[in-house]
């Protein structure tokens, strides 16, 4: 079988394909405009478009390389997604889509060989080369959620692999995949688990068995997100970014909000990140999201994330509110209890201990933990640890 050699390669564009309403237009805005700073070879990114506020916005900006779709568009002749919306909530309407927009695409343009969708808050930091030297001649790419051990116990509700970004070739086994991918999400798609499903999700868990040609993406910097970033090393240097040595790809920026111009929470209290990675991971991002609001003429603050005065200090004591500069650059300068990561990690060695009746051991932890952070004092996981240590009794321990 013969090859296309690397300068072939380089001149065949790369094919994307995401979806967004006006509510995550500045993110899909964000992820356009880091493909077009990171892609050394052409690529078009075919866009779905559920609302027709963003089809104007996008069609007035006229951006190089986006290719729009309506939402009329899309939908036309298909009773099946047609029924869908009519029982869904929005967002799970916008997931059963998932599947039928590489279908829909690749029906536009018959000399697409791959097309790779990609959810829109995804954000590239380098070029996304690598990714499809891995898929090489495969047939369908996934990505694991390579869950962090705190996180592991997600495993059973949101699934094995993560539909970030998959990739289908036009072969038959990539389109028989993405057929019964959408006979699935068409029958069954919502937020809530059930029979072991889960959204689009969860279809995906006996892909590698259930299909030939399954690639599971392996680069640890193309795949890093805010459950799994705790199990690598990164390393900073000037502007780039290595995730166990090599470049980071991309990072997926599931449950980012910005709640008002000065303030936004990294992952609505879900996962903790270090002060270094908010430096140089999610600086870059908000302000590619700064950038993207006042282009499209949006907020730069998010309508789906809204929040009162009290929430926003509940937000400060639990660690979860990070400040910005100036919204015009957006850059993170400073967190409250920055060691909020190291506290939280001694809290939960003291609740071991208190699982194991060491009220000694546990106590010294917890001391430690307010040293560290006193504010931690005020925050949810120190309330919990604390009437767990009040009421355990000291157990005896073995040598």
């Amino acid at each position: 079988m013969t090859t296309a050699s690397p300068a072939a390669d380089l001149c065949q564009p790369y094919h994307f394909c995401t979806y967004f309403d006006r509510h995550y237009l500045t993110r899909g805005l964000a992820l356009y405009q880091s493909l077009r700073t990171h892609c050394r070879r052409p690529f078009v990114l075919w866009t779905l478009c559920f609302d027709e506020e963003s089809h104007a916005i996008l069609s007035g900006l006229a951006l190089e390389d986006m290719r729009l779709i309506r939402r009329e568009d899309f939908e036309a002749g298909d009773a099946e997604l047609a029924a869908a919306r009519a029982n869904r909530t929005h967002v799970e309407y916008y997931w059963t889509c998932t599947p039928s927009l590489p279908l829909y695409v690749l029906r536009q343009d018959e000399s697409i060989d791959i097309i790779t969708y990609l959810d829109a808050d995804l954000f590239f930091f380098s070029d996304p080369q690598p990714i499809f030297d891995e898929f090489a001649h495969g047939s369908i790419l996934i990505v694991g959620h390579r869950y962090a051990p705190a996180y592991a116990r997600w495993l059973e509700t949101s699934g094995i692999f993560n539909v970030g970004i998959m990739a289908f070739r036009r072969n038959a086994v990539g389109r028989e995949c993405l057929q019964w991918w959408r006979e699935r999400c068409n029958e069954w798609c919502y937020a809530h688990v059930a029979d072991g499903k889960y959204g689009d999700q969860k279809y995906l868990d006996d892909w590698p068995v259930r299909f030939a040609g399954v690639v599971v993406l392996q680069h640890p910097g193309a795949g890093l997100a805010p459950w799994n970033i705790a199990r690598y090393r990164l390393e900073f240097a000037g502007t780039e970014t290595r995730v166990n040595g090599l470049p980071l790809v991309f990072f997926h920026f599931h449950a980012l909000k910005v709640l008002s111009p000065r303030a936004m929470s990294p992952s609505a209290g879900c996962y903790g990140f270090s002060y270094p990675a908010m430096i140089a991971v999610f600086t870059p991002y908000l302000e590619a999201l700064d950038h993207a609001a006042a282009v499209s003429g949006l907020p730069f603050v998010d309508s789906f994330a809204s929040s009162s005065w009290l929430q926003r200090v509940r937000g400060i004591f639990s660690q979860d509110l990070w400040w910005l500069g100036s919204p015009r650059f957006a850059r993170v300068l400073w967190h409250i209890g920055g060691k909020s990561r190291e506290a939280r990690d001694l809290l939960e060695s003291a609740g071991q201990s208190l699982s194991g009746c060491d009220r000694r051991a546990a106590r010294c932890l917890i001391l430690r933990a307010l040293m560290v952070n006193p504010l931690m004092i005020l925050s949810k996981p120190f309330r919990v640890v604390a009437m767990r240590y009040l009421f355990v009794t000291q157990g005896s321990q073995r040598p």
